[in-house]
């Protein structure tokens, strides 16, 4: 059994020896009043905690040891930028001539690195004793398809491209980015260096990292055989004051928050999203929405945002915030139908059908969408099915890898049939 008289360091040595969530949490609880501990977990663990550096050695000797009270002042130092560059880089050497090679390889240094490397994050500890770390949150949207009715008045629409979701801070006179679970995302520092200017102090920025090169975007994120994507800009798409952030959002409505974005001036690698302002409750809204889920799917987006203008931002998921997926819709027809498999043997596994839709000739099978009791009911009037008209919808349109002559539909899924009005007996 843990005790408060284990130190640190050897709290993490336990911590590494077992994979087990339950075995973790177990540590945990026997080391949650263990005060330093606890206060350098916090450190590590707290996203809007950060130190300024990137790389921190594997000490390989042994010092006489550094005193808590030491290692926290070098801490509070870099964390306020009261040391930058190379004074920092000469105070973290120091420090780990002082540390012995346990404590620092296994404490002080994982601290500044942010990366306990245990298996331990904010959620384990707090799983245990609620709140002890703080979480990070931004905004995140619902679905719009499960929630039609939220789609009403006046809102922002905006185009969802491919990018790696970013919520830049800037404190201390410099910018940090973070992913959206609030991991540091320390691989474009141009896009920091724009955002680490005196006027953008105390803001948080939000938006996505996007590129040309999407795959070696990605693989620049995750630190993938050294991939740069110099071409690399930050698309903002809102931005609230720290304090705000920290309070877990503000009451300001996003047309309020996006004039005081616009209001800026950035360097020419961070740039505003554009957003259309569409008003759902009128005929020409609702057409002028339909033409852009339209250039969505013709373009490849990755759909659209519909963001209520009278709305504030919370740091967690939100109705504000309505993600829509394009979609096309084509209406074929039913030759055949095949038996299903596993669970459904003796039910419908999938309408095999066929037709001609806005000048492409189409042939596909046709299995998601259907609930049990469709599958049932098919089945067992499977031969009335044959000849008749169903609506399916899919993300896109695809070439056949068997014909140039013939499309298919990229996740197609059954919408209705044509004809068949609810409670009618097939």
């Amino acid at each position: 059994m843990l005790g408060n008289f284990y130190k640190p360091w050897e709290v993490i040595q336990k911590l590494e020896s077992d994979n087990s969530r339950l075995f973790k949490e177990g540590v945990i609880a026997d080391n949650i009043d263990n005060e330093e501990f606890i206060w350098g977990a916090r450190l590590a663990l707290d996203p809007m905690i950060t130190f300024g550096v990137q790389q921190v050695p594997l000490s390989e000797e042994d010092g006489p040891g550094l005193d808590n009270e030491q290692f926290d002042k070098l801490a509070r130092d870099l964390e306020q930028r009261e040391l930058t560059g190379h004074a920092a880089r000469d105070a973290i050497l120091q420090a780990m001539a002082e540390a012995t090679q346990e404590q620092w390889n296994d404490w002080y240094r994982r601290i500044l690195i942010k990366d306990l490397r245990c298996g331990v994050s904010e959620k384990t500890i707090n799983n245990v004793q609620k709140d002890t770390i703080p979480v990070f949150g931004c905004m995140l949207a619902h679905d719009g398809a499960k929630h039609p009715k939220k789609i009403t008045g006046e809102c922002y629409v905006e185009y969802k491209y491919d990018g790696v979701r970013v919520i830049a801070i800037v404190q201390n006179g410099s910018a940090t980015l973070h992913s959206r679970n609030g991991k540091l995302l320390a691989n474009f520092p141009h896009i920091e260096e724009s955002l680490s200017k005196p006027e953008f102090e105390g803001l948080v920025f939000d938006g996505e990292v996007m590129s040309d090169d999407f795959q070696s975007l990605m693989k620049q994120v995750h630190r993938k055989e050294g991939a740069q994507t110099q071409d690399a800009y930050l698309a903002l798409f809102d931005m609230l004051t720290l304090d705000e952030f920290n309070a877990g959002g503000t009451e300001l409505n996003a047309f309020h928050r996006r004039e005081r974005m616009l209001a800026l001036d950035f360097d020419s690698n961070i740039t505003v999203v554009d957003a259309t302002l569409v008003d759902f409750n009128t005929t020409e809204g609702t057409e002028q929405f339909d033409a852009m889920n339209k250039e969505a799917l013709d373009k490849g987006y990755e759909g659209l945002m519909i963001k209520p203008i009278h709305e504030g931002y919370k740091c967690k998921r939100s109705h504000a915030w309505l993600k829509v997926k394009p979609f096309i819709e084509v209406t074929l027809s039913v030759i055949d139908v095949e038996e299903g498999t596993g669970r459904n043997e003796g039910k419908l596994g999938a309408l095999i059908v066929e037709g001609e839709d806005d000048g492409k000739f189409f042939h596909l099978n046709v299995g998601s969408g259907l609930t049990d009791e469709n599958r049932e009911v098919f089945w067992t009037n499977k031969d009335q099915l044959i000849g008749q008209l169903v609506e399916v919808r899919a993300d896109a349109a695809t070439k056949s890898q068997d014909s140039d002559d013939v499309w298919s539909l990229r996740f197609p899924r059954f919408k209705t049939f044509r004809g068949f009005e609810p409670g009618e007996k097939l």
